[in-house]
């Protein structure tokens, strides 16, 4: 069990327990993990991108999602968004220390991506992505943009990711994860040479 979010910075952890009418939702976050990951979304793509998350952004990530996928599965991927933006808050707490900025660009076969991100405390989301991307599966390519809306308003973050070119669909999704991931990583590294919280209004 991950412990509480009043613990020390040296425990980065969250429990987000978030329950709708359309989801019900447990994600535990260890900010300082090494890349573990329970996901059970019941949208085995989704279960995927999130897995590849944790590993690449080596946090420890568990989540169980109870969503309406009957109706469709915007309501489970919007609200999982949510709730991992949220753990990302309550584990950073007042963010001293971090680096606060991270980027990253990953490449996927034919696909290009490159995120950047900073934990502001402005959430912003600017996302660009090449037009008529084919589903994958039931999964519809746009729905990655909802997760990325979701988790960067929660977060209170900026995010930027931008998928440079590319034509399949599940590349081009992986790699928006992939480098999300790697972006997240960085930003929240402690960085020995910051002291307090890196803003020079005191307060992020």
């Amino acid at each position: 069990m991950l412990v509480p979010n009043d613990q020390p910075m040296s425990t980065r952890t969250a429990l987000i327990e978030r329950s709708t009418a359309e989801t019900r939702i447990r994600l535990q976050l260890n900010v300082d993990g090494t890349g573990r990951s329970d996901i059970h979304t019941k949208v085995p793509f989704f279960d995927h991108m999130l897995t590849l998350f944790a590993r690449h952004s080596l946090v420890d990530l568990e989540i169980h999602t109870d969503g309406d996928i009957e109706v469709d599965f915007h309501h489970t991927v919007e609200d999982t968004g949510i709730a991992l933006g949220q753990a990302f808050v309550r584990a950073l707490g007042e963010k001293r220390g971090i680096a606060r900025y991270g980027w990253a660009y990953v490449p996927m076969d034919e696909t290009l991506a490159r995120a950047v991100v900073d934990f502001s405390g402005r959430p912003f989301l600017d996302y660009r992505a090449p037009e008529g991307v084919a589903s994958m599966g039931a999964f519809s390519f746009t729905l990655v943009e909802e997760f990325l809306r979701a988790f960067a308003h929660n977060a209170a973050c900026n995010l930027h990711l931008n998928l440079l070119y590319g034509r399949d669909g599940h590349h081009l999704a992986e790699a928006a994860f992939k480098s999300l991931a790697k972006a997240v990583d960085l930003a929240c590294r402690i960085d020995p040479r910051v002291q307090g919280i890196p803003s020079t209004k005191g307060t992020l």
